[in-house]
């Protein structure tokens, strides 16, 4: 039987045959090889692409941090003044250029910055809280009222610092240091707090917080309530009681009441003035009693009171009335 098929095969035909099929046999194996391994190879370019594009969407996505300028507290850092405008007879806002248009300040919320200068012949050194922030590039704000010389009676020489600022021109540079402070915010109702520059802070928790300032020392606090507001996962709650001699003199008046108009449920804000104009519809007079028992949170655990003004105003009508309402030392920080 074998020699018979053997003898078959010899033929043309049964060649052609044997060829064909083992052809076809062939191919089919080939496809099904050339269908396993270009889904294998498809299959790895897609997971390589995607991977890859995975990796440049977090890379661009991922935010580049700014620049910071005050990379040393110790460091003075020459700022050139770019823009002065007036607000009013004797309050100024001065926009100082950063090293560079995509640089921040970097100053934490709660600090402050020195400015220095030689004025006749003497170093003065002033501290000012500025009234931009990090969410700034290329430049930093401060509100600065002018105490001009023969105004005030008990300061007829004025402010050595805030005339000096007034007699700038744009492109003068002028020395700045920070941060400075002894009180920082870091979100959500916490703040560090030192005793002095080289204790260690201290972490206080509050779920609201008083403010109390007077004249200019409501930069500070506007830059607490705008850090606080701004974050919507951030609850605390601020109720700002604000002293001035006069309705003219409440620095910031416009920027303070678009924050409580934006947020009406969080930020409270009240103001009192020595000698109140015709339909004053707000305090009149020295800060008391009634007005921080009105204005400001009850004490309690986690509650704080910070206050920034003259020092007459912190010894004499702050600290007397906390004391009779019952708010303990612990629950005051004073600028």
């Amino acid at each position: 039987m074998y020699e018979l098929q053997i003898a078959h095969l010899n033929s043309p035909i049964s060649v052609y045959i044997c060829f064909s099929y083992f052809c076809f046999i062939f191919s089919t194996v080939a496809m099904l090889y050339i269908d396993y391994f270009s889904t294998v190879a498809v299959t790895a370019g897609v997971l390589l692409l995607s991977t890859v594009g995975i990796i440049i969407a977090l890379y661009l996505g991922k935010k580049k941090k700014p620049p910071v300028t005050l990379l040393d507290p110790t460091q003075k850092y020459q700022l050139t003044l770019i823009d002065k405008e007036v607000i009013s007879h004797d309050t100024r806002r001065f926009r100082f250029r950063l090293p560079s248009a995509e640089h921040i300040l970097g100053l934490p919320v709660g600090k402050h910055v020195y400015l220095s200068a030689r004025i006749d012949g003497s170093l003065v050194v002033r501290p000012y809280t500025p009234v931009s922030s990090d969410d700034d590039k290329g430049y930093v704000d401060l509100v600065v009222k002018i105490y001009f010389s023969n105004v005030h009676l008990k300061f007829p020489d004025g402010g050595k610092m805030s005339q000096y600022l007034e007699s700038l021109h744009l492109g003068d540079v002028v020395d700045f240091r920070g941060p400075g402070g002894l009180l920082e915010y870091r979100g959500h109702g916490q703040f560090a707090v030192q005793t002095d520059k080289k204790s260690p802070a201290e972490i206080k928790v509050a779920s609201t917080v008083g403010l109390i300032a007077g004249g200019t020392g409501i930069t500070p606090m506007l830059q607490l309530v705008r850090a606080i507001m701004k974050d919507p996962s951030d609850r605390t709650t601020c109720s700002l009681l604000y002293a001035n001699q006069t309705e003219k003199d409440i620095l910031l008046r416009d920027e303070l009441e678009e924050v409580q108009a934006r947020h009406p449920d969080r930020f409270k804000l009240w103001f009192t003035v020595d000698r109140a104009p015709e339909g004053w519809e707000y305090s009149e007079g020295f800060i008391n009693v009634d007005m921080i028992q009105e204005h400001l949170p009850t004490p309690s655990e986690d509650t704080l009171v910070l206050m920034c003004g003259p020092p007459p105003m912190i010894q004499f009508a702050c600290n007397p009335n906390l004391d009779k309402l019952g708010y303990w030392q612990s629950q005051r920080f004073a600028y």
